[in-house]
């Protein structure tokens, strides 16, 4: 491996130089061998749709075979991005309404939110008055299931969005109809002999977009805080340290919490602790990584070890029993690496079955039992650590997490005055905006991407945006980078502007709000459409950004669209291959403005991107508080 510094994490630092004296290869050992990427596919001008080609754009064949040029080829692969990134969520959200289905009071799934259900099945028109808990969340995933194919209509959770966002979506024609059918129409017009035309294949990647957003996502969102309990605020410790010498190390690795959720129970089942002593170990640690780790660290506290680009450090640690996967966002490189320690890395869904691991599959028709069973092969593993392969870097820090929309709120009405003011809205956050006491807020978001350097683009964003009074919200690997760094720490507050700074001691949060995986970027946009309902605006004229300084995934590319969809102004510090068409360019980051009210923007460097931010959020406020202002004069002259 060269010298290159690849993260700014120093526990990082040091299980790569681990790696090089077990002479065992990393993801990062990889990027460096693949010396320089393919210029074509990191433009995205080659087309192999189809058996003719492949065909490369270049200016001597600026045509493929069938006469698509760069504009139809660069359009079509962004195109199959969002719908990729899509069906991942989306597929997601339809695992957990089909858990709900499976829930019952003497089941291993019960309802944990009956307000939450209950609110939602009034929204969704399902009876609930003299019903019993358990009928009403059956008919109500029936219906979530139902937005998956329904023949007729638009997506349901789309009439969360100020009414303002839901006439541009109106008039621009990209209100998503059935998740499924989005999707399936980006594959049908991306097929050869179909789509040509740019705009037709940014208007269907839109819309398919906002099918995630507005749908798979928050589906998937709203159904885990129903059956696993809404997110409140607790306290956790991030990074490798998190690792316990004398014990069976555990890492939790995926996205859905219908398996995670049923292994931390089995974990504290006092079979398996008893049967962890019986063969020497002090108990069971179980540790997460990537969204699986934000999915049960804001219900249980569990520990986070680490994201995206450390689930291979993991197992270099030497003492990890076992890594347990379900799907998305998992190195089939962990077979191979498991075999040179004695880790078992054990695949659970058919989804996701990597040749060389273990595979056992999980039932969630007898989901406590088949999680016990996985966490028995770790447990019985223990006796197979060898001590000489042990090291666990000492480096792990202290973090708040599980911000979900309630939680917020309820911080919220800390400084609120009862007496004049409306205790449980966001009220407080709006007048913290209008105010300028809060300059703005952004949603960082976004995987590990060995382009860069891990967790510096996060980091530095971050940092940047809370010393000039810019609240943080965080989801997904970005959220653990924050965890990692100490900026979901409330001792952060010194690292903030005087405005953001009182704001945090008033509501007694870090100034770095940790939101959970990736699907709940949904609560994000929850947030900005109740500050932009409140005011009676839409959500392109608040003082608000999303950023994905280190993305890498299909799942990127959806979430920035929808955010961008949804009137919000998006930052990206990894170019998307779409440099190979000129007019694509130019249409994502400007002309896509006169249609949705946001648009991209490209800034590799994370210091010019957060500076870049930082200026978008105060090029902002003098229309915000010009809106505000004339919205505020109305009400008086009409109440008058």
């Amino acid at each position: 491996m060269s010298e290159k510094i690849w993260s700014i994490d120093l526990n990082t630092q040091l299980m790569l130089e681990k790696a090089k004296k077990d002479g065992v290869e990393t993801a990062f050992d990889r990027k460096a061998a693949m010396k320089a990427a393919c210029g074509f596919g990191l433009q995205g001008n080659c087309c192999r749709i189809c058996a003719m080609g492949p065909c490369r754009i270049t200016p001597k064949t600026p045509r493929g075979i069938c006469g698509a040029d760069a504009d139809t080829i660069v359009g079509r692969n962004f195109a199959r991005m969002v719908a990729g990134g899509a069906a991942a969520h989306s597929d997601h959200a339809r695992d957990i309404a089909h858990t709900m289905a499976l829930a019952s009071p003497d089941g291993n799934y019960k309802i944990r939110d009956e307000k939450k259900l209950l609110d939602l099945a009034t929204e969704w028109g399902v009876a609930t008055e003299d019903r019993d808990i358990y009928d009403i969340a059956h008919e109500v995933a029936d219906v979530a299931l139902m937005e998956f194919g329904k023949p007729h209509g638009t997506l349901r959770f789309l009439e969360r969005a100020p009414k303002q966002r839901q006439e541009v979506w109106e008039k621009y024609k990209i209100k998503p109809r059935a998740i499924d059918r989005e999707i399936v129409t980006i594959m049908h017009s991306t097929h050869i002999g179909c789509t040509s035309d740019l705009d037709s294949l940014i208007h269907m990647s839109m819309r398919t977009s906002l099918a995630d957003g507005w749908g798979g996502s928050m589906i998937g969102t709203r159904f885990s805080d129903i059956l696993f309990g809404t997110p409140i605020p607790r306290e956790t410790e991030a990074n490798l340290g998190v690792l316990e010498n004398n014990k069976v190390n555990i890492i939790l690795h995926g996205h859905e919490p219908s398996l995670s959720e049923m292994v931390v129970l089995a974990a504290e089942d006092p079979e398996m602790i008893a049967l962890a002593k019986e063969v020497g170990a002090e108990g069971i640690n179980l540790a997460g990584m990537c969204c699986t780790a934000n999915e049960v660290t804001m219900r249980h506290g569990v520990k986070m070890a680490g994201n995206f680009h450390q689930q291979e450090l993991a197992i270099l640690t030497g003492a990890v029993e076992a890594v347990i996967v379900d799907v998305q966002c998992i190195f089939p490189a962990l077979a191979s690496l498991s075999d040179c320690y004695h880790t078992k890395f054990i695949t659970t869904s058919p989804k996701a079955k990597i040749t060389g691991a273990t595979h056992i599959e999980f039932n969630e028709e007898e989901a406590l039992e088949s999680a016990k069973g996985i966490v028995k092969e770790a447990i019985l593993n223990y006796k197979n650590r060898k001590a000489e392969k042990v090291f666990i870097p000492e480096g792990k820090s202290f973090a708040t997490v599980g911000y979900s929309i309630e939680a917020i709120l309820s911080q919220l009405d800390r400084v609120v005055n009862s007496q004049i003011d409306e205790p449980g809205t966001i009220k407080p956050l709006v007048d913290c905006l209008k105010s300028g006491v809060l300059r703005g807020a952004v949603g960082i978001v976004g995987c590990n991407n060995p382009k860069t350097v891990g967790d510096e683009g996060h980091i530095t964003v971050m940092k940047e945006l809370i010393k000039n009074d810019i609240i943080v919200v965080a989801t997904g690997c970005a959220a653990q980078a924050a965890a990692k760094h100490g900026l979901l720490s409330k001792d952060a507050r010194k690292l903030a502007g005087k405005g953001l700074a009182t704001v945090c001691e008033l509501a007694d949060i870090p100034p770095v709000l940790h939101m959970g995986s990736c699907v709940d970027i949904s609560r994000i946009l929850e947030v900005v459409a109740a500050c932009a309902s409140y005011l009676d605006l839409d959500m392109n004229d608040l003082p608000v950004a999303g950023v994905a300084p280190e993305w890498m995934s299909e799942k990127a590319v959806a979430i920035a669209s929808y955010v961008v969809s949804s009137g919000i102004d998006t930052f990206l510090g990894v170019m998307p291959p779409v440099g190979g068409s000129a007019n694509m360019v130019e249409k994502l980051t400007n002309t896509i403005t006169e249609h949705v009210g946001a648009k991209f923007a490209v800034h590799e460097n994370p210091q010019e991107l957060a500076s870049a931010i930082v200026n978008n959020i105060e090029s902002k406020r003098p229309h915000f508080e010009e809106v505000v202002y004339e919205k505020n004069n109305k009400k008086v002259t009409a109440e008058a």
